[in-house]
């Protein structure tokens, strides 16, 4: 029996049990074999925290057959001023037939996660150890801070923050540029119980002043402006719009605390307003670098972070301690197999939920040393990333299939200048990735020797939920494999019936886990009707998921991304993905349009590789490439050539603006601010009758 057919049994496992392992169990097998499967090696599992098929399965059966014992046993690793009752482990209600949703870990339990991050390490005389290294926008710009160093600035800005009158349950929002300052503003106020609310620092003034009225800050904290490249970003302009903006809503912020990034811009440069703004370096380093603990209920809040809607309103998803706090770190420590050697460098903003979790709370509750990076992933040229591996001997690297695709597209011989042979585990998260990149990752940055964590998650989840363990699992490129520990993922059809076996249909989620968030930030009804009422009794993601035969997941993309044409439910992920495995495509985004006869067309917007012309040969080879691997209903309707496509900073392609500019509602584009070259939109208009 070869290693395809035995994991077929995986196919056939009862309906909530763990998938079959009697795929890989036996003789060790070649990186990969002949059924596209890749295999670990032999050495990295034999040091891998989960080193084997069976060992995941004990542990995730035990972690869905005793719930309460599983992650009892986890958060008992962390400190606790007020331990919690052993019948408060767990509390839920998904159904909302029996019920409002209600989800609650580890309630009564006393902690707080600033000191599990920063103290705990500090006081088991780990307080040398590196905590965070920094590179700033030049090759030249670097810093670094030790636990004990962090801990200090952590102390100074609490106490900043309390001599203000921000207390325990107060909002502060953040709107930092990647500075070490900014996960320091993070853990103060988790410190002291503050609610802190990052906005990506790319966001409009609109944008922040939406936030801003929302959850009501005391404080908004700052820096005057950021380089990243050559453009030079006015944070602090942005803000005082913002706040001028606000205040006509009827939310005044009275501090407006403000970092001077020297490197970007002087003090004597920057707008002022006296009595409201306050410049960090004035006073923060003035106050002691002792500040007591506020030891705060497991369900306290612990930070909002807004993610767009769908009705225009960014949505406060509230996220509250205990239960996060063990979530992120289990699933940092298992998806990268992380050991205390590593230097880990996530190149996530912290305004998205992959900061929070995965560049400030998952690695400091592991005491782990971070990479902070300010500047553009391709400045000054496409190698700084893999010169930043070299020069702090990056062992983990964790980023998004955009960068990697962009990346691809400039070539290998920015690689290959550069040694990598620090890194060991590399890592995939934000959309799914399609098997090309994922082997030009794994092949040309990993050397063919690095696992890769292709993780699937979402703002809402608060840490991974299907994603691979390095060591124990053999990948296939392009799916996120089986669940995290003590998720269960279920697959329905449009009446919410659970399927098994090979399928497709929504990704839903049976019973609730630690990280799950606990509401939106006032909008109850909201978060039921968008996340618990289209399935009674399950978590509804929003995603489409496959499962093939051998109990693999492949995430299809949002089902809002899902095009119907005459009849033929198409994701649009799997239409990406057959265009850039053509050999001249780099990337492509695909969108759908009215269509008279079919109801809805596909449009495909195709970045073509560094050097290859515009033609219409090429553009029947990339239809054909469609035709061939999915079928003829998913032939494109319209290829739109794109030498860019309209992306944030942190590489999230904006396809709500395609969506317009393939259905030549131009006068309907909306807030381009958060682009990371908004001229792209002016490029893809004047191509569109190309």
């Amino acid at each position: 029996m070869g290693a395809s057919d035995r994991l077929a049994v995986a196919a056939a496992r009862p309906r909530h049990a763990a998938p079959c392992a009697a795929t890989v169990l036996g003789e060790p097998l070649p990186a990969s074999d002949d059924h596209g499967l890749v295999h670990p090696s032999a050495d990295f599992a034999a040091q891998a925290l989960v080193s084997s098929p069976q060992q995941y399965l004990e542990m995730y059966q035990r972690s869905i057959d005793d719930p309460a014992g599983f992650w009892s046993e986890i958060a008992e690793t962390f400190y606790w001023k007020q331990k919690w009752s052993p019948e408060e482990v767990c509390n839920e209600n998904l159904d909302v037939t029996k019920g409002p949703i209600k989800i609650e870990w580890f309630k009564g339990g006393k902690t707080n996660i600033c000191h599990n991050a920063v103290d705990r390490y500090v006081e088991a005389g780990d307080g040398a150890k590196i905590a965070m290294y920094w590179e700033g926008n030049e090759p030249d710009q670097d810093g670094k801070l030790t636990y004990s160093e962090l801990l200090d600035k952590v102390c100074q800005l609490a106490n900043y923050l309390k001599s203000v009158g921000v207390e325990k349950g107060d909002a502060v929002v953040i709107y930092l540029p990647m500075l070490m300052e900014l996960p320091i503003a993070m853990l103060a106020c988790a410190r002291i119980g503050a609610v802190h609310s990052v906005v990506f620092a790319g966001f409009s003034a609109d944008a922040i002043a939406q936030r801003i009225t929302d959850c009501k800050p005391k404080v908004v904290i700052t820096c005057n402006a950021v380089k990243r490249g050559q453009k030079l970003i006015p944070l602090k302009d942005i803000v005082d719009a913002s706040l001028v903006e606000s205040a006509k809503n009827g939310v005044t912020v009275g501090i407006c605390l403000t970092y001077e990034n020297q490197l970007a811009m002087k003090k004597e440069d920057t707008q002022w307003i006296a009595g409201r703004d306050v410049w960090w370096q004035d006073v923060v380093p003035n106050f002691p670098t002792r500040c007591d603990v506020e030891w705060v209920d497991a369900e306290d809040p612990l930070f909002l972070l807004y993610t767009s809607g769908s009705t225009g309103k960014p949505k406060g998803v509230l996220h509250t301690t205990g239960g996060y706090m063990v979530y992120a770190a289990t699933t940092f420590k298992h998806a990268f197999d992380y050991k205390p050697t590593d230097i880990y460098w996530c190149t996530a903003d912290c305004g998205w939920i992959t900061g929070h979790s995965y560049v400030t709370y998952g690695p400091l509750l592991n005491g782990a040393t971070v990479l902070v990076y300010e500047g553009a992933p391709n400045y000054p040229d496409p190698g700084r990333c893999w010169d930043i591996v070299d020069k702090y001997g990056v062992t983990i690297f964790y980023t998004a299939p955009t960068l990697i695709r962009s990346l691809m597209r400039d070539g290998s011989v920015y690689v290959d200048r550069y040694s990598r042979k620090s890194l060991r585990v590399l890592g995939s998260v934000g959309e799914p990735i399609n098997p090309t990149a994922w082997r030009w990752f794994y092949n040309v940055v990993g050397d063919s020797r690095c696992p890769i964590s292709d993780t699937w998650w979402q703002t809402e989840t608060g840490g991974f939920m299907i994603t691979p363990l390095p060591g124990a699992w053999p990948q296939k490129p392009g799916s996120a494999t089986f669940p995290f520990f003590g998720v269960q993922p279920v697959i329905v059809d449009e009446k919410g019936r659970e399927m098994t076996g090979e399928c497709s249909g929504y990704l839903c989620i049976k019973n609730s886990w630690p990280g799950a968030f606990r509401t939106l930030y006032g909008d109850k009804d909201r978060y039921e009707t968008t996340y618990f009422k289209p399935f009674s009794g399950y978590y509804f993601s929003g995603d489409g998921c496959r499962r093939d035969k051998d109990g693999y997941h492949w995430l299809t993309g949002r089902v809002d991304d899902v095009i119907n044409v005459s009849g033929h439910r198409i994701g649009t992920a799997e239409v990406e993905s057959a265009l850039v495995s053509h050999p001249k495509c780099a990337e492509a985004a695909v969108v759908g349009i009215d269509h008279e006869v079919k109801g809805q067309g596909i449009y495909a917007f195709v970045t073509l590789v560094d050097g290859v012309p515009y033609s219409d040969d090429l553009r029947k080879s990339l239809i054909m490439a469609v035709r061939s691997q999915i079928g003829a209903f998913a032939a494109p309707d319209k290829i739109h050539w794109a030498p860019g496509l309209p992306k944030t900073r942190s590489g999230k392609i904006m396809r709500r603006i395609l969506r317009k500019i393939a259905s030549r509602q131009l006068d309907e584009l909306g807030d381009t601010s958060t682009l990371a070259d908004p001229g792209v939109v002016d490029q893809l208009i004047s191509l569109s009758d190309s």
